[in-house]
Protein backbone atom coordinates (compact mmCIF):
# COMPACT_ATOMS: atom_id res chain seq x y z
CA UNK A 1 0.00 0.00 0.00
CA UNK A 2 1.33 3.33 -1.07
CA UNK A 3 1.98 5.35 1.90
CA UNK A 4 2.12 9.34 2.21
CA UNK A 5 4.70 10.99 3.65
CA UNK A 6 4.85 14.81 4.48
CA UNK A 7 7.88 16.73 4.81
CA UNK A 8 8.61 20.08 6.80
CA UNK A 9 11.73 22.34 5.91
CA UNK A 10 11.52 20.93 2.40
CA UNK A 11 13.19 24.30 1.30
CA UNK A 12 15.99 23.43 3.00
CA UNK A 13 19.46 20.86 1.71
CA UNK A 14 17.70 18.04 3.10
CA UNK A 15 14.01 19.17 2.12
CA UNK A 16 15.63 19.44 -1.66
CA UNK A 17 17.70 16.27 -1.54
CA UNK A 18 14.38 14.20 -0.14
CA UNK A 19 12.70 15.83 -3.40
CA UNK A 20 15.86 14.38 -5.50
CA UNK A 21 15.04 11.01 -4.23
CA UNK A 22 11.20 11.39 -5.07
CA UNK A 23 11.10 9.52 -8.38
CA UNK A 24 12.92 6.38 -6.82
CA UNK A 25 10.46 6.01 -4.47
CA UNK A 26 7.23 6.92 -6.13
CA UNK A 27 5.31 3.36 -6.11
CA UNK A 28 5.99 3.20 -2.47
CA UNK A 29 5.07 6.44 -1.20
CA UNK A 30 3.31 9.62 -2.32
CA UNK A 31 5.10 12.80 -0.73
CA UNK A 32 3.93 16.22 0.56
CA UNK A 33 6.72 19.18 0.20
CA UNK A 34 6.05 22.17 2.54
CA UNK A 35 7.83 24.70 4.16
CA UNK A 36 6.62 27.53 6.58
CA UNK A 37 4.90 29.37 3.73
CA UNK A 38 2.63 25.86 3.04
CA UNK A 39 3.00 24.91 6.65
CA UNK A 40 3.58 27.17 9.93
CA UNK A 41 4.51 24.07 12.40
CA UNK A 42 4.81 26.26 15.10
CA UNK A 43 1.03 26.60 14.88
CA UNK A 44 -0.25 23.52 16.19
CA UNK A 45 -4.02 23.54 14.60
CA UNK A 46 -1.93 24.27 11.44
CA UNK A 47 -0.04 20.65 11.54
CA UNK A 48 -4.22 19.39 12.72
CA UNK A 49 -5.88 20.85 9.34
CA UNK A 50 -3.35 19.54 6.80
CA UNK A 51 -3.17 16.45 8.42
CA UNK A 52 -7.14 15.96 8.51
CA UNK A 53 -6.87 17.47 4.89
CA UNK A 54 -4.08 15.27 3.62
CA UNK A 55 -3.79 11.27 3.88
CA UNK A 56 -0.61 11.53 5.74
CA UNK A 57 1.05 8.46 7.02
CA UNK A 58 4.57 9.62 7.95
CA UNK A 59 5.77 13.19 8.93
CA UNK A 60 9.63 14.05 8.35
CA UNK A 61 10.79 17.32 10.33
CA UNK A 62 13.54 18.47 7.93
CA UNK A 63 12.70 22.12 9.46
CA UNK A 64 15.08 23.79 11.84
CA UNK A 65 16.92 26.94 13.72
CA UNK A 66 19.93 26.00 12.73
CA UNK A 67 22.29 29.65 12.91
CA UNK A 68 24.54 28.23 15.54
CA UNK A 69 25.75 31.34 16.66
CA UNK A 70 22.60 34.01 15.82
CA UNK A 71 21.04 31.60 18.75
CA UNK A 72 22.44 32.81 21.38
CA UNK A 73 21.24 36.31 21.01
CA UNK A 74 18.11 35.10 19.58
CA UNK A 75 17.17 32.33 22.09
CA UNK A 76 13.13 32.56 21.86
CA UNK A 77 13.13 31.82 18.29
CA UNK A 78 15.91 28.87 18.80
CA UNK A 79 13.65 27.17 20.88
CA UNK A 80 10.32 27.99 18.98
CA UNK A 81 11.37 26.19 16.16
CA UNK A 82 13.58 23.39 17.52
CA UNK A 83 11.43 22.39 20.82
CA UNK A 84 7.97 24.06 20.61
CA UNK A 85 7.36 22.96 16.62
CA UNK A 86 8.41 19.75 17.31
CA UNK A 87 6.16 18.87 20.42
CA UNK A 88 3.42 20.46 18.06
CA UNK A 89 4.53 17.86 15.20
CA UNK A 90 4.64 15.08 17.94
CA UNK A 91 1.53 15.63 19.68
CA UNK A 92 -0.81 15.63 16.01
CA UNK A 93 1.82 12.63 15.15
CA UNK A 94 0.67 10.54 18.50
CA UNK A 95 -3.01 11.95 18.07
CA UNK A 96 -3.33 10.32 14.42
CA UNK A 97 -0.89 7.24 14.89
CA UNK A 98 1.27 8.81 12.56
CA UNK A 99 5.25 8.07 12.69
CA UNK A 100 7.36 10.97 13.17
CA UNK A 101 11.07 11.41 11.41
CA UNK A 102 12.70 14.40 13.52
CA UNK A 103 16.32 15.36 12.79
CA UNK A 104 18.55 16.01 15.74
CA UNK A 105 22.20 17.30 16.04
CA UNK A 106 25.65 16.09 17.18
CA UNK A 107 25.71 19.68 18.85
CA UNK A 108 23.69 17.55 21.75
CA UNK A 109 27.10 16.92 22.81
CA UNK A 110 29.66 19.07 24.46
CA UNK A 111 32.37 16.55 22.77
CA UNK A 112 34.83 16.69 25.77
CA UNK A 113 35.67 12.93 25.01
CA UNK A 114 37.56 10.54 22.86
CA UNK A 115 35.75 7.97 22.05
CA UNK A 116 31.96 8.02 19.31
CA UNK A 117 29.48 9.20 20.85
CA UNK A 118 26.54 6.55 21.11
CA UNK A 119 22.82 7.03 21.34
CA UNK A 120 22.70 6.46 24.66
CA UNK A 121 25.82 8.28 26.26
CA UNK A 122 24.48 11.72 28.15
CA UNK A 123 23.96 15.01 26.18
CA UNK A 124 25.47 17.82 27.36
CA UNK A 125 25.07 20.61 25.09
CA UNK A 126 27.09 23.90 25.57
CA UNK A 127 25.44 26.26 23.20
CA UNK A 128 21.68 27.63 22.98
CA UNK A 129 21.40 25.60 19.58
CA UNK A 130 22.40 22.19 20.77
CA UNK A 131 20.03 23.12 23.97
CA UNK A 132 17.41 23.59 22.00
CA UNK A 133 17.47 20.75 19.67
CA UNK A 134 17.92 18.60 23.00
CA UNK A 135 14.30 19.88 24.34
CA UNK A 136 12.89 18.80 21.02
CA UNK A 137 14.32 15.53 21.47
CA UNK A 138 12.50 15.58 25.18
CA UNK A 139 9.53 16.77 23.93
CA UNK A 140 8.99 14.02 21.42
CA UNK A 141 10.05 11.63 23.57
CA UNK A 142 7.89 12.62 25.78
CA UNK A 143 4.63 13.20 23.61
CA UNK A 144 4.10 9.39 23.09
CA UNK A 145 4.43 9.47 19.44
CA UNK A 146 5.97 6.36 17.53
CA UNK A 147 9.21 7.98 15.42
CA UNK A 148 12.84 8.30 15.26
CA UNK A 149 15.31 10.46 16.45
CA UNK A 150 18.38 10.83 13.90
CA UNK A 151 21.54 12.85 15.15
CA UNK A 152 23.31 14.15 12.16
CA UNK A 153 26.52 16.59 11.65
CA UNK A 154 28.42 18.64 9.63
CA UNK A 155 25.46 18.53 7.34
CA UNK A 156 26.23 19.47 3.74
CA UNK A 157 25.33 19.40 -0.11
CA UNK A 158 24.09 20.97 -3.23
CA UNK A 159 21.68 23.16 -2.10
CA UNK A 160 21.72 25.93 0.21
CA UNK A 161 24.75 27.27 2.41
CA UNK A 162 26.93 24.84 4.17
CA UNK A 163 30.56 24.50 4.65
CA UNK A 164 31.58 22.90 1.23
CA UNK A 165 29.79 25.14 -0.95
CA UNK A 166 31.22 28.33 1.09
CA UNK A 167 35.16 26.78 0.97
CA UNK A 168 34.73 26.10 -2.57
CA UNK A 169 33.32 30.07 -3.02
CA UNK A 170 35.75 31.61 -1.02
CA UNK A 171 38.73 29.11 -2.97
CA UNK A 172 37.88 30.79 -5.65
CA UNK A 173 38.01 34.54 -4.17
CA UNK A 174 41.23 34.29 -1.89
CA UNK A 175 44.85 33.00 -1.88
CA UNK A 176 44.12 31.37 1.04
CA UNK A 177 42.05 30.49 4.02
CA UNK A 178 42.09 29.95 7.43
CA UNK A 179 40.15 26.82 8.79
CA UNK A 180 40.21 25.32 12.47
CA UNK A 181 42.07 21.75 12.85
CA UNK A 182 41.26 20.97 16.51
CA UNK A 183 37.35 20.19 16.34
CA UNK A 184 37.03 16.32 14.99
CA UNK A 185 34.00 14.87 13.78
CA UNK A 186 32.31 13.46 10.41
CA UNK A 187 30.97 15.15 7.47
CA UNK A 188 26.88 14.50 6.18
CA UNK A 189 25.91 14.81 2.90
CA UNK A 190 22.18 15.57 2.80
CA UNK A 191 21.50 13.27 -0.03
CA UNK A 192 23.09 10.02 2.30
CA UNK A 193 20.67 11.22 5.02
CA UNK A 194 17.86 11.14 2.39
CA UNK A 195 18.60 7.65 1.89
CA UNK A 196 18.66 7.13 5.27
CA UNK A 197 15.51 8.37 6.29
CA UNK A 198 13.47 6.35 4.10
CA UNK A 199 15.09 3.06 4.82
CA UNK A 200 13.84 3.75 8.21
CA UNK A 201 10.35 4.86 7.28
CA UNK A 202 10.66 1.37 5.24
CA UNK A 203 10.65 -0.08 9.06
CA UNK A 204 8.35 2.40 10.63
CA UNK A 205 6.37 -0.72 11.55
CA UNK A 206 8.60 -2.26 13.49
CA UNK A 207 9.46 0.58 15.88
CA UNK A 208 6.72 0.76 19.04
CA UNK A 209 7.97 4.08 20.81
CA UNK A 210 10.71 6.67 19.83
CA UNK A 211 13.82 5.29 18.63
CA UNK A 212 17.69 7.73 18.65
CA UNK A 213 19.82 6.90 15.95
CA UNK A 214 23.09 8.25 15.26
CA UNK A 215 23.73 8.93 11.37
CA UNK A 216 26.90 10.46 9.29
CA UNK A 217 29.31 9.67 6.46
CA UNK A 218 31.63 7.11 7.76
CA UNK A 219 35.61 8.52 8.46
CA UNK A 220 36.77 10.69 11.01
CA UNK A 221 38.45 14.41 10.00
CA UNK A 222 39.04 17.45 11.00
CA UNK A 223 37.58 21.04 9.37
CA UNK A 224 40.77 21.74 8.35
CA UNK A 225 40.77 18.18 6.60
CA UNK A 226 37.37 18.95 5.08
CA UNK A 227 38.17 21.90 3.41
CA UNK A 228 41.60 20.72 2.14
CA UNK A 229 40.23 18.26 1.00
CA UNK A 230 37.32 19.63 -1.11
CA UNK A 231 39.67 22.34 -2.82
CA UNK A 232 41.94 19.63 -4.37
CA UNK A 233 38.58 17.66 -5.45
CA UNK A 234 37.75 20.74 -7.47
CA UNK A 235 41.24 21.60 -8.56
CA UNK A 236 41.22 24.88 -7.24
CA UNK A 237 44.64 26.31 -5.86
CA UNK A 238 43.79 28.21 -2.45
CA UNK A 239 46.24 27.61 0.62
CA UNK A 240 44.83 26.21 3.50
CA UNK A 241 46.15 27.35 6.64
CA UNK A 242 45.58 25.16 10.04
CA UNK A 243 44.49 27.40 13.31
CA UNK A 244 43.15 26.54 16.42
CA UNK A 245 39.55 26.80 17.81
CA UNK A 246 41.01 29.89 20.13
CA UNK A 247 42.44 31.51 17.16
CA UNK A 248 38.94 31.78 15.36
CA UNK A 249 36.23 32.99 18.15
CA UNK A 250 32.73 32.28 17.93
CA UNK A 251 29.45 33.24 20.14
CA UNK A 252 28.83 29.86 20.98
CA UNK A 253 30.42 26.92 21.90
CA UNK A 254 31.48 24.10 19.18
CA UNK A 255 31.72 20.65 20.88
CA UNK A 256 35.58 19.95 19.73
CA UNK A 257 34.95 16.11 19.02
CA UNK A 258 31.58 15.08 17.68
CA UNK A 259 32.02 11.62 15.66
CA UNK A 260 29.04 9.17 16.03
CA UNK A 261 29.14 5.72 16.73
CA UNK A 262 27.44 4.49 13.80
CA UNK A 263 26.53 0.73 15.17
CA UNK A 264 23.13 0.62 15.99
CA UNK A 265 21.76 1.95 12.62
CA UNK A 266 23.97 0.00 10.62
CA UNK A 267 23.43 -3.11 12.49
CA UNK A 268 20.21 -3.09 13.56
CA UNK A 269 18.42 -1.41 10.47
CA UNK A 270 20.97 -2.36 7.87
CA UNK A 271 21.27 1.62 6.96
CA UNK A 272 24.32 2.13 4.99
CA UNK A 273 26.99 5.52 5.48
CA UNK A 274 29.26 5.76 2.87
CA UNK A 275 32.67 6.69 3.43
CA UNK A 276 32.85 10.72 3.19
CA UNK A 277 35.08 11.17 0.95
CA UNK A 278 32.92 9.51 -1.88
CA UNK A 279 30.08 11.30 -0.80
CA UNK A 280 31.92 14.82 -1.22
CA UNK A 281 33.69 13.72 -4.72
CA UNK A 282 30.40 13.85 -5.87
CA UNK A 283 28.74 16.87 -4.32
CA UNK A 284 32.26 18.79 -5.42
CA UNK A 285 31.77 16.82 -9.08
CA UNK A 286 28.52 18.24 -9.37
CA UNK A 287 29.04 21.65 -8.15
CA UNK A 288 32.14 22.09 -10.66
CA UNK A 289 29.86 21.69 -13.51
Amino acid sequence: MRRSILITGANGQLGNCLRDLAADFQDQYNFYYTDVAELDICDVSQIESFVQEHPVDIIINAAAYTAVDKAEDDQEAAYRINRDAVRNLAEVAKRHHLFLVHISTDYVFDGHTNSPYKEDDTPRPCSVYGSSKLAGEEAMRESGCRGVIIRTSWLYSEYGRNFVKTMLQLGKERESLSVVYDQLGAPTYAGDLAHAILALCEQADTIPGVETLHYSNEGSISWFEFAKTALEMAGISCAVRPILTSEYPTKAERPPFSLFNLGKIKNKYGVKAPYWRDSLRLIVNKLSE
